[in-house]
């Protein structure tokens, strides 16, 4: 398995030296932050992110990601356009050294948090989902910015794509998945990149929103779409994690047997009584995730490829990003690194 960490370039107070002394890491995950979704990224900032990580010993080899915009998942016409720079984007990647690149189909909202700094009894800090939180809100009617809503929208656009989602549905949501995945993964296929699905984070409805990449019935029907080893998963184990309904080592051990894992986000997440749910420290005792089950599928079934610790609470003082400070990701990924080596896995070094 390949170790790997996210980082958010070079503003990232979270620098490629700290990265780098953590036990084992290998690989660097990151992107092009500086382009408008649905434009092709510059090779010229591909290549900088490739020799910065060199230049300390590391492997730029996973993006994440190449955003899928609005556009695409609601067949507008501006898809084929959008969806012809996405492959060249892939393409570029590849040229150098990327191997896997994870997106995700999420309508509007990229992930959803009520508060993300929660502080817990020992004085730490993280992101939480609070249905409490939520009653009464309506993006409709209200003025509402929840954490990880994209800050670029006005409410008024906002309303708009919401209105659009509720008119597309389901099916509609599905059928530009399929257009999507019968073009860009055959050109991933052939520059010998792993496309790595994010699953929808929480895994069930926001504000009537059609979500669908929430539990084992539909991550079957989207790697079934197009039969392709391209055609993978980036299984979070945090985001299916947070629906009782997912059984996490379940489905990674069935995944990673079938080789549509590329690549894992390893983290645990507390399931309080009505579905709310906090995220919490790496270790089994401190959520609803056995965590060395789920390592122990990766390793029964000879998965090989990336793994990183997800979010970390932010401990010790450290300010910044919430849920990607050092600390508490170099924890975890020491935590994991155990697991693995104590399953009989091997950490694959540069």
């Amino acid at each position: 398995m390949k170790s790997s960490f996210r980082w958010y370039g070079e503003s990232d107070p979270v620098t490629l030296d700290d990265i780098r002394q953590i036990p084992g890491m290998r690989s660097i995950v990151s992107a092009v932050y500086d382009v408008k979704p649905g434009e092709v990224w510059p090779e010229e900032s591909i290549k900088r992110l490739a020799d910065l990580c060199a230049e300390k010993g590391l492997v730029f080899d996973v993006v994440e990601s190449i955003p899928v915009t609005e556009e695409i998942k609601l067949g507008r016409p501006e898809r084929d356009r959008h969806i012809e720079n996405y492959c060249e984007s892939v393409r570029r990647c590849a040229k150098y050294g990327v191997r896997c690149v994870t997106y995700n189909f999420m309508p509007v909202f990229d992930w959803t948090r009520t508060q993300l700094d929660k502080a817990a009894g020992d004085g730490s800090t993280s992101l939480v989902m609070y249905w409490e939180q939520m009653k009464g809100l309506d993006p409709l009617k209200d003025d509402i910015h929840l954490p990880g809503w994209d800050s670029s929208y006005t409410q008024d656009q906002v309303r708009d794509l919401i209105r659009a989602y509720g008119e597309l549905g389901e099916e509609g949501l599905w059928n530009n998945i399929e257009y999507f995945l019968k073009r860009v993964i055959p050109a991933a296929e052939k520059c010998g990149v792993v496309m790595a699905l994010h699953p929808d984070d929480p895994p069930y409805p926001i504000f009537g929103l059609p979500r669908v990449i929430t539990c084992e019935e539909n991550l079957d029907r989207y790697l079934s779409t197009v039969d392709s080893p391209s055609n993978a998963l980036c299984l979070c184990t945090g985001s299916l994690g947070c629906s009782p309904k997912n059984d996490v080592p379940a489905l990674v051990r069935k995944y990673s047997a079938m080789n549509r894992i590329g690549f894992m986000h390893l983290r645990n997440v507390k399931i309080l009584p009505d579905t709310s749910f906090e995220e919490s420290g790496h270790l089994s005792q401190n959520g609803s995730l056995d965590m060395n089950a789920i390592v122990k599928a990766l390793v029964d079934t000879g998965f090989t490829g990336w793994f990183r610790p997800d979010h970390g609470r932010m401990i010790w003082g450290e300010t910044g990003k919430p849920g990607y400070g050092l600390y508490d990701r170099a924890l975890g990924s020491a935590y994991l690194n155990g697991l693995i080596e104590a399953n009989g896995g091997v950490i694959e070094e540069v």
